[in-house]
């Protein structure tokens, strides 16, 4: 395919002019930062049209292959941005309008010499005012081509700033072209759910601890609440298996990268079975707190049955006294009172000893 030559007159995101790479909180548009990498060097430019044509007009082989590429990242950029840059590189519409409205699955899919690439992005971070951690997701869009890399960011997780630094600080192996992007973000983002797993096992040990304690708590809602975090991080980790293993089989992936690339893919693999063990913990501890609730509903009905019984003897002898019957057993006798109140004192007190030995009280 016969990439889109840049009209010397247009300026794409020229209000920007941030050739520095170094991120900003307030900004204009949804670019984050843009380089032209030669022989994995940055050539910073005034603009992403300069970058561009650095390239493509400047620095051509005698085989018509680009000696170096352009590295545009964006964080959720809008549908004018986007289609603007769709039109200087070529993007497929339909890659272009999932990068757009995200909430894609795990996907790796080929537009002629565009790849595209989708990935989940994960966080655990403090939610509501008793400061619960909960994991948050996002997303990641690689458009990779033969001589450019557009990385689209949804969401406030997996920044990519510290992995063009570290590749920038790596020029050998930033001269390994796109894949070598394509691959310092996959392991960034496989790295993201190395620590969100750890996390949610931190949890799990902690509900654990607290179900098998000798306090009695109710640790249902947090439960449900990790059960949760583990089917989001299911979403997220599962799916990207299959992308992974299919790049490392690509022609544009160099050998070495592709080494690296598999590297990545057996990190997720031990991540995945980390996250599907989750069920199996939580599944039990659930199941043994429930056990736990219902034993400690039970006793606490046991202790008010015992107490009942205890009050109810001394009400049914109260109750036959009270009717005002003109002939009542010892109503006449002087040790009448006296008799019935140390009857109801021994029954009371034989009752309690009976529940106090059988545990009961």
């Amino acid at each position: 395919m016969a990439m889109t030559r840049v009209l010397p007159s247009r300026a794409l995101f020229k209000t920007r002019g941030r050739p520095t790479g170094v991120p900003v909180q307030s900004r204009d548009s949804a670019v984050i930062d843009w380089a032209a990498y030669i022989d994995g060097h940055r050539a910073s430019t005034a603009t992403v049209e300069d970058a561009v044509r650095l390239i493509r007009d400047g620095r051509l082989t005698p085989h018509g292959d680009s000696a170096g590429f352009v590295w545009v990242g964006l964080h959720e950029p809008s549908a004018t941005e986007l289609t603007e840059l769709a039109e200087v590189f070529g993007l497929h519409p339909l890659a272009v309008e999932d990068a757009i409205h995200a909430h894609q699955r795990p996907k790796l899919e080929r537009y002629d010499d565009v790849h595209f690439v989708v990935m989940k992005t994960v966080g655990y971070v403090a939610s509501g005012p008793g400061g619960s951690e909960v994991v948050e997701t996002g997303e990641i869009m690689i458009f990779c081509g033969p001589d450019f890399v557009v990385t689209v960011r949804h969401g406030a997780h997996g920044e990519l700033g510290s992995v063009r630094e570290r590749l920038e600080d790596d020029p050998a192996r930033l001269a390994k072209g796109p894949a070598a992007v394509l691959h310092a973000v996959a392991d960034r983002v496989v790295d993201g759910y190395v620590c969100v797993a750890d996390a949610v096992q931190e949890d799990i040990d902690e509900v654990e601890e607290a179900v098998f304690s000798p306090e009695r708590t109710d640790e249902s809602r947090r439960i449900y609440r990790l059960k949760r975090e583990v089917i989001q991080l299911k979403r997220a980790v599962g799916p990207l298996a299959g992308p992974l293993r299919n790049l490392s089989g690509r022609r544009f992936v160099p050998a070495e990268i592709k080494e690296y690339l598999r590297d990545v893919e057996d990190h997720l693999t031990r991540v995945r079975e980390q996250v599907e063990s989750y069920d199996e913990l939580l599944n039990p501890i659930l199941q043994a707190h429930m056990t736990q609730v219902t034993v400690a509903d039970n006793q606490d009905m046991r202790r008010i049955s015992a107490w009942g019984a205890l009050f109810m003897v001394p009400t049914a002898i109260a109750g036959v006294y009270g009717m005002n019957f003109d002939f009542m057993p010892e109503t006449e006798w002087r040790y009448g009172y006296p008799m019935i109140l140390g009857f109801i004192t021994l029954a009371c007190l034989s009752l309690y000893r009976g529940f106090r030995r059988n545990g009961w009280l």
